[in-house]
């Protein structure tokens, strides 16, 4: 059974950095492709990043291009989101995702992953 647990979900304001990390159990996590997602009060859950494997090619949603990095550590069976300058509008639950199956059509959409953590809250003030 595959398990992700998402950690350093905060108050921020904007403007500091946080990272948000996600460990994974299971076997074979160095082929999954891992992706974040956030999703708002009264929104629905979007695309934030992705980072596949073997390419290591990263994705990122067109407007957090730049503020965001995110990461991986195959030894440590954990996949990073860097959240550089934040702002309000970037408050929601931030949810890890893996598909154990690597890159495909749907990266882009919560349909594409198979295995979801529990998600944890960023709130960004002004």
């Amino acid at each position: 059974q595959v398990q992700l647990v998402e950690s350093g979900g905060r108050l921020v304001q904007a403007g500091d950095s946080l990272r948000l990390s996600c460990a994974v159990s299971g076997r074979s996590f160095e082929s999954y492709l891992m992706a974040w997602f956030r999703q708002a009060p009264g929104k629905e859950r979007e695309f934030v990043s992705a980072i596949g494997r073997p390419d290591g090619n990263k994705y990122y949603a067109t407007p957090l291009r730049g503020r965001f990095t995110i990461s991986r550590d195959d030894a440590k069976n954990t996949v990073y989101l860097q959240m550089n300058s934040p702002k309000p509008d970037d408050t929601a639950v931030y949810y890890c995702a893996a598909n154990p199956t690597g890159f495909g059509p749907n990266y882009l959409y919560p349909r594409g992953y198979v295995y979801w953590g529990q998600g944890t809250q960023v709130t960004v003030s002004s």
